[in-house]
């Protein structure tokens, strides 16, 4: 089964890096998207927060930068824990855009 994301936008929270029991640096983070998107044949506006996570290189990556960067994130989403429907973002990759 398909489960990856591409979504662009801009970080409005960012949490310090921090390192698993097992030593893998992790840092979540949240992004905020607006876009315009087609549906039913009409434009419709989209806004969204979305919570990710980010491990290994692209923790490194993202802990490095400040609240209020643009940034094309793709990645997969999976529940906040192992008991948990809520979603997070979970980044497999992500650059850096200016005029996203």
């Amino acid at each position: 089964m398909d489960n990856k994301i591409v979504l662009s936008g801009n970080l409005i929270e960012l949490d310090a890096l921090r390192y698993t029991p097992a030593g893998i640096p992790v840092v979540n983070f949240r992004l905020s998207h607006a876009s315009e998107q087609i549906e039913a044949g009409d434009k419709r506006a989209v806004q969204c927060e979305v919570a990710g996570l980010a491990f290994e290189r692209e923790a490194r990556l993202i802990a490095a930068v400040r609240p209020g960067m643009q940034v094309k994130i793709t990645g997969f989403l999976a529940g906040k824990s192992r008991d948990s429907k809520q979603l997070v973002l979970h980044a497999t990759n992500i650059e850096f855009v200016e005029g996203v």
